[in-house]
């Protein structure tokens, strides 16, 4: 456990948070379930097991100095802007990179920084057989149980009959991207699938060594940077990640080393530890509690006749009358209403602002 390292992921817009996340101020820096934001309860549920000294943040320039105040137990230079956004792969081999020049034993776990875990005391019992299995030399991923027929996450499929709980490893056999609703029934009716949370675990030069059987012109661009203490990392680094390939690790390793007996991916498959990736209006809405008419309401609410609405208006008093399933969230330069089965489309609101001249509300 000595070796145990915490890359937090923290580049997102968060865009589908519209219109109370934006470019300079993304949802995992915002409170939404809770007194703290989100990526400060990222690194809270992770000290037990992971100092602070040993997590490690890439971010984007906009939001970097909002985390460093945020994140004060985090040593500021390990809190590092990526130069351009390139999607989850090459952020992981790009701290694949410097945490084998700072550490070559150094086992890593990947975790983003914007969801929501109700049972943080569930969820350290899980980690721990997921950085053995990684200490071990595994590609190591959290296969968290379906509760329902999700479209918007991945799934990972593992062998029939394999139980939930903690387990050492179980090989997963295929990574399942974002199904149709008839696809995503069977998944969950079958019993062997769980859902794919975005957490990975492996050593350093376990990841670095499949990153170049399978990504090898990101992985090379990354190899060719100075170590991180070198006086000339930040300048190269510059320079050469935006030539990285735009793609998630997903696609670019652990779908192909799961199909690939050479190398393989093990899954601690897990029952239900409250996971919520809190991506939408409409999830935050399920997770915080609710009065008699099921309205959620962070501003002080009169309801007549009126049910299941989410309401975030600030400090004023908010007349619902004869509506149903809405979100309505205000700020001072943005208003959104949406209904609850539209959540996962507010997404597109700042895509429309930017095509119309408009990015300065984005």
């Amino acid at each position: 456990m000595s070796n145990y390292y915490g890359l937090i992921l923290a580049g997102g817009r968060g865009t589908r948070f519209w219109p109370r996340s934006r470019t300079r101020h993304p949802k995992q820096v915002l409170s939404i379930a809770g007194e703290l934001t989100l990526i400060q309860e990222t690194v809270q549920r992770l000290e037990p097991l992971i100092p602070q000294k040993r997590i490690w943040v890439l971010t984007n320039d906009f939001v970097r100095d909002e985390i460093v105040r945020q994140l004060p137990g985090v040593p500021p230079e390990q809190i590092i802007s990526e130069p351009a956004g390139r999607n989850t792969a090459p952020a992981v081999a790009l701290a694949a990179h410097i945490l084998a020049s700072v550490d070559p034993d150094a086992v890593f776990g990947v975790f983003p920084s914007d969801h929501v875990i109700g049972n943080p005391q569930r969820f350290l019992e899980l980690l721990r057989p997921a950085f053995a299995a990684a200490e071990a030399g595994k590609l190591a991923v959290l296969g968290v149980k379906p509760l329902w027929a999700e479209t918007g996450y991945g799934y990972i499929q593992f062998p029939e009959g394999t139980p939930r709980g903690v387990l050492e490893g179980v090989a997963a056999t295929e990574f399942c991207e974002k199904p149709l609703f008839p696809e995503a029934a069977r998944y969950v009716a079958a019993g062997n699938y769980s859902w794919n949370a975005g957490m990975f675990f492996w050593r350093a030069d376990a990841i670095l060594a499949a990153l170049r059987k399978y990504l090898p012109k990101t992985t090379t661009i990354i190899s060719s940077l100075p170590p991180f203490r070198d006086p000339q990392f930040s300048a190269r680094l510059a320079e050469s990640f935006p030539l990285c390939e735009k793609i998630s690790i997903d696609y670019a390793v652990m779908q192909k080393a799961a199909a690939d007996k050479a190398v393989g991916v093990v899954g601690v498959v897990c029952d239900d530890f409250g996971w919520n990736d809190a991506g939408s209006w409409e999830a935050v809405y399920q997770l915080l509690p609710k009065d008699v008419d099921e309205n959620v309401g962070l501003s002080t609410i009169i309801s007549v006749g009126s049910k299941r609405n989410y309401v975030d208006c600030g400090g004023k008093v908010v007349a619902l009358v004869g509506v149903e399933d809405l979100i309505v969230v205000d700020t001072p330069d943005g208003l959104l209403i949406a209904r609850r089965d539209a959540a996962q489309r507010v997404g597109e609101v700042p895509d429309k602002l930017e095509a119309d001249g408009r990015g300065g509300l984005t």
